[in-house]
Order: C-alpha cells, then sequence, then structure tokens
C-alpha cells in the first residue's frame, strides 16, 4: 500500500513537498511514479524514478521545477515542488509499477492522493 501526504495551500511561486511512504518490502523493486489530476481534466504524468534512484523522468510542464528523490531504506518517495504555478493545483497521486514509466496508466499500486491547491 502507498500513502501520499504533504499537500496544502500555498502561494504562487512557493514550494511544497510531498511524500509518499509505502508498506512492504518489495518497495525497493518498484519503479514510482507521481501523477495528478486537475479539476476537469484527465489523470496526468508529472514525475518518475527508477527503483534504484538513478533514473528519474519528468513531464516538460515541472522540469525544473520539481524534483522526484526516493529512500528505499525508508518506503518513501519524495516530490519537491518549488516555483509553483496555479496550474499546478491538482490532486496528486503516487503510484509504483515494474513496467510503467512515463505514463498515466499500468501502475500496480495507488496512493490515495493528496491535495495541491496554488492560489494567484
Amino acid at each position: 500500500q502507498l500513502q501520499a501526504s504533504g499537500g496544502g495551500l500555498v502561494q504562487a511561486g512557493g514550494s511544497l513537498r510531498l511524500s509518499c511512504v509505502a508498506s512492504g518490502r518489495a518497495f525497493s523493486t518498484y519503479a514510482v511514479s507521481w501523477l495528478r489530476q486537475a479539476p476537469g481534466k484527465e489523470r496526468e504524468f508529472v514525475a518518475a524514478i527508477s527503483w534504484s534512484g538513478g533514473r528519474t523522468y519528468y513531464v516538460d510542464s515541472v522540469k525544473g521545477r520539481f524534483t522526484i528523490s526516493r529512500d528505499n531504506a525508508k518506503n518513501m518517495v519524495f516530490l519537491q515542488m518549488n516555483s509553483l504555478k496555479p496550474e499546478d493545483t491538482a490532486v496528486y497521486y503516487c503510484a509504483a509499477g515494474r513496467t510503467a514509466w512515463g505514463t498515466s496508466v499500468g501502475y500496480d499500486y495507488w496512493g490515495q492522493g493528496t491535495l495541491v491547491t496554488v492560489s494567484s
């Protein structure tokens, strides 16, 4: 199971750090992604990190602003979000999968989501 947290209300230009904690010893063998879904829009991929943390991938709209990282010893993945924009407002989900990479589908496990609201 995955549990996401860290969302909240922030002004444009501000920062938030999302956390995703997993239960289970196999977590370190999964790539983990962050995805988001804004009101009235489809869920979209945001960022991914490989099982070892050695490879990352971002959607163009967050490159240079968001950083994904992981601590396998603590079964956690993080998303540091800087220079937030109103268009980043969404429910953010963490998801883990052995084969899914850079997509919005195909994950084995999903967290429950945490709401990020960026005011202008």
